[in-house]
């Protein structure tokens, strides 16, 4: 599906500009390297997902699998992920407000079933 690929490619180049910015702007603005942990963690996961929904945009279009309404969702859940887990860690590290902490496995679980689903969909 073209439009997974394009919010691939833009939450790839987002999290480039992030990791960018988290290792050059803010290096020295982290209350502690714990937080620059957590910043690191938030790009990692935002990459992984970004690749992740490049992905998904490319097997959508396959004609092994097609255009399937469970990789759309896997697709859009991932997308979501990357806003719920990244985006509350990222906001955690700069601002050390940890009740962010309880967003994080929203995310996660999101994840989780954006990666169940595209299992599913390689054996439906």
């Amino acid at each position: 599906m073209e439009m997974l690929l394009v919010l691939g490619a833009i939450m790839a180049c987002l999290g480039v500009v992030l990791g960018a910015f988290g290792a050059h702007a803010l290096k020295d603005k982290f209350a502690s390297p714990h937080y620059a942990a957590i910043w690191e963690t938030a790009v990692q996961y935002h990459m992984y997902h970004s690749l992740g929904l490049l992905g998904l945009g490319i097997l959508s279009s396959d004609a092994l699998l097609g255009a399937s309404s469970m990789l759309s969702w896997a697709g859009y859940l991932m997308f979501a992920g990357i806003v719920f887990f990244s985006g509350s860690l990222y906001v955690l590290a700069v601002t050390g407000v940890k009740k962010l902490g309880a967003i994080t496995p929203i995310g996660g679980m999101l994840f989780i079933v954006a990666w169940v689903l595209v299992a599913i969909s390689a054996f439906a």
